[in-house]
């Protein structure tokens, strides 16, 4: 047995015990107008909020940003200028992804962010590795706080999920704000009416 084999057994066997969260896990961030404050918040950190009311005016809007021929995916069927991608294709071939555009299923008031569970992206580095994201999130799934957020997901089934908000952004390199830094440059938020 290797020395790694050993620390990961150890580690596997040293495991604490699954104690469920205090009931009483509550906050107090509240908004009077919760989707007014998604948009405002998720616009102060490099985001783009896009009010839509079908996958129609979401293709419009992509036909009028991003030129014909770049590689456009999305893992939403029914969109316009976009391809499915193949879930079997190896994930390095993403690399020269222009727009990738999912489904959100929770959006977050208080931070501007987006959860994107496993079954919404098909492919794990799509959200990370294209130029710019878009999601689409409907009014009725934002929250006020990140304790609502977890909430709803909290008894979720998935074997992966990530919140996103906003374009990658690191402000580490003398202090000046590098968007796209280790992500996409842009984020897109489709909010549905």
């Amino acid at each position: 047995m290797t020395s790694r084999e050993k620390i990961l057994k150890a580690v596997k066997r040293n495991q604490p015990e699954h104690l469920p969260l205090p009931a009483d896990l509550q906050s107090v961030i509240t908004y009077a107008d919760h989707v007014n404050q998604f948009r405002q918040t998720l616009s102060n950190i490099g985001g783009v909020v896009v009010p839509v009311q079908s996958l129609d005016e979401i293709s419009r809007y992509i036909g009028e940003n991003f030129k014909e021929g770049h590689h456009l995916v999305s893992t939403v069927s029914g969109i316009a200028y976009v391809v499915l991608p193949d879930i079997s294709v190896d994930p390095h071939e993403f690399e020269t992804v222009e727009l990738a555009v999912m489904q959100g299923s929770i959006a977050v008031a208080e931070n501007g962010a987006v959860w994107l569970a496993e079954d919404q992206l098909n492919i794990r580095v799509l959200p990370f590795i294209c130029q710019h994201l878009a999601v689409i999130v409907s009014e009725k799934d934002i929250v006020h706080n990140m304790h609502e957020a977890y909430a709803k997901i909290g008894s979720s089934d998935y074997g992966f999920g990530v919140f996103i908000a906003g374009p990658s952004k690191t402000a580490d390199i003398e202090q000046s704000l590098v968007l796209g830094a280790h992500g996409p440059r842009g984020m897109t938020v489709f909010l549905m009416s």
